[in-house]
């Protein structure tokens, strides 16, 4: 936990395609935070549109954000377009090494791992992206939240705002993570047991699983040519 009179500088990543829930559901939390300034950025400081449409806009460039405590790289369909886009990549090293705290939500994971930084790490990821854990080094963990050491990866979409509540509880204390908790009344009921792999009805999954099979599909071959890069041996199982 972090002095609370120390003010924390948190920022996120935010570009083209992202999936907004991986932004704005974290940011619902972390904005609340104690003594804390929470801003976005981006390549540019251009709104953008999320894979939906969701027109967003960042509060300043990459080039222009402070050194951060707090990094959050959420993903979404436009993560695959930045899987080699230097300017990014460098940005998120950079920041990453002076952070107190990394928090990965869904793909956002497979942005880290593009930067290198996963090796050895546990982490998860979207269960549609989980396989690809493997190719930038990281021990795959099918849990909605991941905590290794000062990073935090939350599975997909909806789990940022879990992800988000875990990393209040590490840098304020539980108190004041509960406190955001209630603040936004989150206590979900979902109608339907249909949120994992392992609970949705077989033909819904595999309804869904065709419908990212082609953004999956690009991943993949994108995965693999960068383990290659970065001399990551791919276990048999992954390949």
């Amino acid at each position: 936990m972090i002095p609370a009179e120390t003010h924390l500088q948190i920022g996120s990543l935010l570009f083209e395609g992202v999936d907004q829930i991986d932004l704005t559901g974290p940011f619902e939390v972390l904005s609340r935070i104690p003594n804390a300034t929470c801003r976005i950025y981006a390549k540019t400081a251009e709104p953008v549109r999320d894979l939906r449409g969701l027109r967003l806009t960042p509060d300043a460039a990459l080039a222009d954000a402070p050194p951060l405590d707090v990094l959050h790289v959420p993903g979404g369909f436009g993560q695959e377009a930045l899987m080699e886009d230097a300017t990014v990549l460098d940005w998120i090293r950079r920041q990453v090494a002076g952070a107190h705290s990394v928090f990965s939500v869904c793909t956002g994971a497979l942005l880290c791992g593009a930067a290198g930084l996963l090796k050895g790490r546990r982490a998860t990821t979207h269960w549609s992206s989980f396989h690809l854990l493997p190719f930038f080094g990281a021990i795959p963990v099918n849990e909605r939240v991941v905590v290794d050491g000062n990073w935090i990866f939350a599975a997909g979409v909806t789990a940022g705002i879990d992800g988000a509540l875990r990393l209040a509880a590490e840098l304020r204390g539980d108190d004041a993570a509960r406190a955001i908790q209630l603040q936004i009344a989150y206590a979900p009921e979902p109608p339907f047991d249909s949120g994992t792999p392992e609970s949705a009805p077989a033909a819904i999954l595999e309804q869904v699983r065709r419908s990212v099979q082609g953004i999956t599909a690009q991943r993949e071959a994108t995965a693999r040519r960068l383990a290659a890069r970065l001399g990551i041996a791919v276990p048999l199982a992954a390949r």
